[in-house]
């Protein structure tokens, strides 16, 4: 059985709070570990009212708090805003206090906009501020973590012997280059940006050389999970995280929308050919046409594990949408 896993934005629907978002994350961690999810990740993102999640370190501790099997971490860190000695620190303060559960998932990407990403980077130097640095950066984060010598003039503490696992995050090839490269674990974020999904995971796996970290590729693949009782209900479930998109793209980011019956009433219609292409890596439908869309993925992509997401406005349906997808998956 291919290992399933679960990336959560904790997304605030409209209607309710941050509050309840941060709570409705814990259940799902909850849910997830039971249901025999093996990570549950957690994605920094920021001046997004629709996402709760933007102190990723503090809300996978608050999920560590809750739960006691399932692997938790970052699916991902958005390197650039952060100076990598912080980021050691705060994922080594995590894996003293859960253990060998905690992952860390490292991006190039500046996870919001530019006017916010200026304001993240303020106190960087340019070349780390704008991803120049980010290969240096990400082999800074793992020798911090690794085992640095004793009279290393900078050390992170807590993080130091650590060793965290670090994973290579990416939309592109750039990051699949890298992880190649580095010999790291790669997950491709093809549940928002599958374009480049066939050319990412071919230059993984050939240009692939081991390491210390890893003897052989590991290929995590990423797509959304809309499962329900009716194939209408799913595509109105999905109806939210397209408007999301949109609304992303119109330049007016909020909460996570109501769903609505045909997305063509709020969606402006020259949006929606790209929406399609946003969800083109997707399964969505009754189980059993979810589960011939995972298996026509794991037949194509070969990946070493999948990684869930979905934001559905109505949490006790989002909790059954992944509970189909584990289903799902204890079958194929």
């Amino acid at each position: 059985m291919t290992p399933y896993s679960l990336l959560d934005l904790s997304p605030v629907p409209e209607g309710t709070s941050t509050a309840d978002a941060l709570k409705n994350s814990v259940d799902l961690a909850q849910h997830a570990e039971g249901w025999g999810y093996n990570r549950f990740w957690l994605a920094e993102h920021h001046n997004m009212p629709g996402i709760a999640s933007a102190a990723t370190a503090v809300v996978i501790g608050h999920i560590g708090a809750h739960t006691s099997t399932i692997r938790i971490g970052a699916g991902g860190i958005m390197l650039p805003n952060h100076a990598p000695l912080q980021v050691a620190e705060a994922f080594g303060t995590l894996r003293e206090l859960y253990g060998d559960r905690i992952d860390l998932g490292l991006g190039r990407a500046p996870g919001t906009d530019m006017p916010t990403a200026r304001a993240l980077r303020r106190n960087l130097t340019p070349g780390h501020a704008n991803g120049e640095t980010f290969p240096q950066d990400v082999q800074e984060v793992m020798a911090y973590l690794g085992d640095m010598p004793e009279d290393a003039a900078v050390r992170a503490f807590p993080g130091t012997g650590t060793h965290v696992p670090v994973w290579m995050l990416g939309s592109s090839t750039y990051g699949a280059e890298l992880a190649a490269i580095l010999g790291l674990p790669y997950a491709f974020a093809s549940h928002f940006a599958p374009a480049a999904l066939d050319q990412a995971v071919k230059i993984y796996r050939d240009l692939f050389q081991p390491s210390d970290y890893l003897d052989k590729p590991y290929f995590m693949l990423a797509t959304n999970v809309f499962a329900a009782e009716s194939a209408e209900e799913a595509v109105y479930l999905r109806s939210s995280m397209m408007q999301t998109f949109a609304n992303l793209r119109m330049g007016r980011p909020g909460k996570l929308p109501y769903p609505v019956e045909d997305i063509s009433t709020v969606v402006p219609r020259q949006f929606i050919p790209s929406l399609d292409a946003i969800f083109a890596v997707s399964a969505t439908g009754t189980k059993p046409m979810v589960k011939d869309k995972i298996t026509a993925l794991i037949d194509r992509y070969q990946p070493d594990e999948i990684i869930f997401a979905a934001n559905i406005h109505d949490h006790q349906k989002r909790l059954r949408s992944f509970e189909i997808a584990a289903e799902v998956m204890k079958e194929i």
